[in-house]
């Protein structure tokens, strides 16, 4: 199992694929079985992905103390580095979306073009969650019952027209039961969200960014992907209609393409 260890804690990653460099970055209590291999399979022939567990997730080492959204863009500097990747193409959902915001602030130099997928910015503009799905989520993760956090997760990460298709739940089940995220990992990624907040500081970005978005995200509202696109100089926005938080694994192949289309348009400039 391939692991690198990075400021204490042995990271696992994978490589895959044949091109250019693309780093894919999950989220709050994902891994990288979570990506999903239509997505992914739209993507390894026209890049080498670089995908990897943060600390205390998948099969990552253990999470020790509290860390904040730039001790994890750390971590994905000190994994190129470790790789010997001058710079990459990142892809960066939900919370590895705030992640990767990080990274092309705090490191510019390794960051060839920006995804940015399901995230929000921060500050007095972005809208937050829910509370009513917050509570619905939080429940069913303290009532300790297992199929219902299942159920009750799939139903806020996925937009109901995709969740009625056969087999879709049942997918789902199978790659979150696998790996699953100790609750204090969960907690401790949720206080790095809450102190996420690069509002201010995006229009400093310069790499050529897309920001994606389903319309119908319970988790994260669309309008955060609205405004992190007007945050930032020249990005492009996506909304993925009828999608909802996890699009990649809705519209796999549109998200690819997504992707694909992204990173040859910076070339040509």
């Amino acid at each position: 199992m391939p692991t690198i260890n990075i400021d204490g804690t042995d990271l696992y990653y994978e490589r895959r694929g044949a091109g250019e460099p693309l780093l894919l970055i999950q989220g709050l209590g994902g891994n990288s079985l979570h990506w999903g291999d239509g997505f992914l399979g739209g993507l390894e022939d026209g890049f080498e992905l670089v995908l990897y567990d943060h600390r205390g997730a998948g099969r990552s080492g253990p999470l020790t103390g509290e860390h904040t959204i730039g001790d994890l863009a750390g971590d994905a500097v000190g994994l190129l580095d470790a790789l010997e990747i001058e710079s990459a193409h990142v892809v960066g959902i939900s919370m590895g979306g705030m992640v990767a915001q990080e990274l092309a602030l705090r490191a510019p130099e390794r960051v060839r073009t920006l995804t940015l997928g399901c995230t929000f910015p921060g500050g007095p503009d972005a809208t937050m969650t829910d509370m009513a799905v917050v509570g619905m989520l939080a429940e069913a993760v303290l009532s300790g019952d297992e199929e219902r956090t299942l159920r009750v997760g799939f139903e806020v990460m996925i937009a109901a027209e995709y969740g009625q298709q056969e087999g879709a739940y049942e997918l789902y089940a199978e790659l979150a039961a696998q790996y699953r995220a100790p609750l204090p990992v969960l907690m401790a990624q949720l206080s790095a969200i809450m102190g996420h907040d690069t509002s201010e500081r995006l229009g400093e970005i310069e790499a050529p960014t897309l920001v994606i978005h389903g319309t119908e995200d319970r988790l994260m509202d669309a309008s955060n992907g609205e405004l992190i696109a007007r945050l930032i100089s020249g990005a492009r926005l996506e909304l993925l209609q009828g999608s909802g938080h996890m699009f990649f694994w809705e519209q796999p192949e549109r998200s690819a393409q997504l992707v694909r289309e992204h990173a040859a348009a910076a070339a040509q400039n």
